[in-house]
C-alpha cells in the first residue's frame, strides 16, 4: 500500500508528549542533529516547499511538530539536537522530551534519523540510535547531503556507518540521501509505507 505523502498537512506543535493528541493509529519519528537536514528531507519527501520550516540557523526546531498524511498516519519533526545556540537548561529539556517520547509513545513504529554524511555518528546520534533500538524500534538511518562527496567516498561512508552500527542489534536500515538530488526519497515512502502498513491494512 502506498500513501501519497504529497497530501501531507501540518496538525500541530507540542513542547512534549503531554501535550500531544491521543496516543493512537502510527506515528513516525524524524530525528537529527539540528543540521543535519532534517526539515529540507522532510519538504522534499512530501513535495511541499514550506512544510517543515527549514532555517539558515540550525535547531529552529524547538518543539514535537506533528503532520498528517492520513487519518491516523503521522509523521514526527522531533527537536533537533546538538548545535543549537540556546542555553544549556533548553538543551537538556529537548533532550529530555525526546528521550520521553520515543520511550513512552505507543503509536510511534519507527524512527527516521539522520545523519550529514560527512560526519555521522557523533555522541549524541549514538544516544539516539541507543534510544531507538532500547524501545525496540526499527530505524532508517539517513546519510544526507551525500551529493556534497563523490560516488566513492559515498559507498566508503556507507560501509563505514553500517559496520559501526552493528553492536547496537537493532533493525536498522543506513542508506545515502540526498534533498537536492532527490537521491534516497523513494527509499525513504518505501520504508514509510512499510512501517504505516499495518494499520492500513487494519482499516481496509
Amino acid at each position: 500500500m502506498e500513501l501519497n505523502y504529497h497530501k501531507t498537512h501540518f496538525l500541530m506543535s507540542a513542547p512534549d508528549i503531554r501535550h500531544l493528541p491521543d496516543d493512537s493509529g502510527i506515528e513516525i519519528a524524524f530525528a537529527g542533529r539540528s543540521n543535519a537536514g532534517k526539515s529540507t528531507a522532510l519538504n522534499v519527501l512530501t513535495n511541499q516547499k514550506n512544510l517543515a520550516r527549514t532555517s539558515k540557523t540550525p535547531g529552529r526546531t524547538q518543539l514535537i511538530n506533528l503532520f498528517e498524511v492520513e487519518p491516523e498516519c503521522k509523521i514526527v519533526d522531533l527537536p533537533g539536537y546538538g548545535y543549537a545556540a540556546v542555553p544549556e537548561k533548553m538543551k537538556i529539556q529537548w533532550q529530555q522530551a525526546l528521550g520521553e517520547y520515543l520511550q513512552k509513545r505507543a503509536c510511534l513504529g519507527g524512527v527516521v534519523i539522520l545523519m550529514d554524511i560527512r560526519h555521522p555518528l557523533k555522541d549524541l546520534d549514538q544516544q539516539m540510535l541507543q534510544w531507538a533500538v532500547s524501545a525496540n524500534l526499527p530505524v532508517l538511518l539517513l546519510l544526507t547531503k551525500a551529493d556534497k562527496v563523490s560516488q566513492k567516498e559515498r559507498s566508503k561512508q556507507i560501509k563505514m556507518v553500517r559496520e559501526a552500527i552493528l553492536p547496537f542489534q537493532g533493525d536498522v536500515q543506513v542508506e545515502a540521501f540526498s534533498s537536492l538530488k532527490k537521491l534516497g526519497v523513494s527509499t525513504l515512502s518505501a520504508k514509510l509505507n512499510q512501517w504505516f502498513a499495518p494499520l492500513l491494512v487494519a482499516q481496509a
